[in-house]
Formats: structure tokens, C-alpha cells, sequence
């Protein structure tokens, strides 16, 4: 029983880790080597794709999705999808998706002449799954080693911790304020009832 429930307290963390991983900004020094628009139809992986972009038609099977391509420092390549979150989850708020593009196709360079750039995405690149990180914000790096401080996702994991540590100081609270005091007073009931049927059993075959 103890395994089984220190099983299901990893994997409730598990999720929580995967889920703030997933959603938080990421930030990535890259160069950009090209922008494309490719029709996409979304399957069992339409989960990691946002909804219909503002003003599109839901219910749409696929639509034209933006990408970027990019090269990090070490020159492995990595793509992403350029789509508009809008008023939907996770809460980027974001509308500005042609504009993305177009700076995106502005700012391509080459291996010889690099430009590097912080690209700031959220979500997971997957091959396996055909699913790209989507970019939110592309902006000037000053170099391939240039370090960018995640100050957004540190506050929102200060937050988010300071809100579970409260959650479990009030739990711990509660339970030892009216949970422990029930179970004693039931394990007492049962304790009293069974020398009581013992006492009784001793008496009736006595």
C-alpha cells in the first residue's frame, strides 16, 4: 500500500513538472534559415496544436500552419510552428502571428554571416509525435552564447510553489484538527465495542 501510494504522489508531480515544462516560456538561441507555410491536418497528435487561429472557422479538419526553421549553436536544426494563441490556453494572448513571420523571414541568415537570435516558445519538438514548439517572440541575441534568465517562469514557479505549500500547511492543518480527532474517536468506538463483545462472548460461555 505504501508503494502504491508513493507511486501515485510521483506521478501527480510528474504531471505537474510535464505540464509547467510544457507551458512556460523556453527561450533558444538559434539562427533562422528559413520561413514556410505548410497545410497541415491534424490527427490523434491535434492535442499540441492550438485551436483555429482568430477569425478561422472552427471546425476546420486542417488549415495552413506558418513554421520557422532555425540552427542552434551547435547546428542542429529546430522548427517551430507559428500560430496564435488568442484569448485560449496557455495564456500568451497572442494575435501577432503574420507579423512573427515576416520578422522571422526578415532576420534569416547564413552559416557564413550568423545572426543569432532568442527565440521565446512554449511546448515540446517531437518527431515521433510530428509536434513543434510554438514561437511566441523573436528578438536580437548578442551572440551564440548569449544567456537569457527565464524572470517569467521563475516568478510563475515562485507563485505556483508559494500556492501548493499553502494548499498543504492548511491540509496538514485540517487533518490534524478534525480528521486525526475523528479516526481516534472512531478507532476508540471500535476498540470499546469489541472488549464489549468480548466481555460479553466470555460471559455467555462462562
Amino acid at each position: 500500500m505504501t508503494y502504491v501510494k508513493w507511486g501515485l504522489i510521483a506521478l501527480f508531480w510528474l504531471l505537474v513538472a510535464a505540464f509547467f515544462h510544457y507551458t512556460l516560456p523556453q527561450h533558444d538561441i538559434v539562427r533562422v534559415t528559413d520561413t514556410y507555410e505548410k497545410r497541415v491536418d491534424f490527427g490523434e497528435n491535434s492535442i499540441f496544436w492550438t485551436n483555429a487561429n482568430t477569425g478561422q472557422a472552427q471546425g476546420v479538419p486542417g488549415r495552413d500552419v506558418f513554421f520557422i526553421q532555425a540552427r542552434r549553436p551547435n547546428d542542429r536544426p529546430i522548427i517551430y510552428r507559428n500560430e496564435d494563441t488568442g484569448w485560449g490556453w496557455p495564456p500568451y494572448f497572442k494575435f501577432d502571428t503574420a507579423n512573427l513571420q515576416a520578422d522571422a523571414a526578415d532576420l534569416r541568415s547564413t552559416k557564413d554571416d550568423p545572426r543569432w537570435l532568442v527565440v521565446t516558445h512554449y511546448g515540446w519538438r517531437s518527431e515521433i509525435l510530428s509536434i513543434y514548439p510554438n514561437a511566441v517572440g523573436i528578438r536580437a541575441a548578442s551572440g551564440p552564447d548569449a544567456r537569457v534568465i527565464p524572470w517569467v517562469s521563475i516568478v510563475i514557479l515562485v507563485f505556483a510553489a508559494a500556492v501548493f505549500w499553502a494548499i498543504w500547511v492548511r491540509w496538514r492543518r485540517f487533518r490534524r484538527n478534525r480528521i486525526d480527532p475523528m479516526l481516534e474517536d472512531v478507532g476508540d468506538s471500535v476498540a470499546e465495542r469489541r472488549h464489549r463483545l468480548r466481555d460479553w462472548w466470555k460471559g455467555s460461555t462462562g
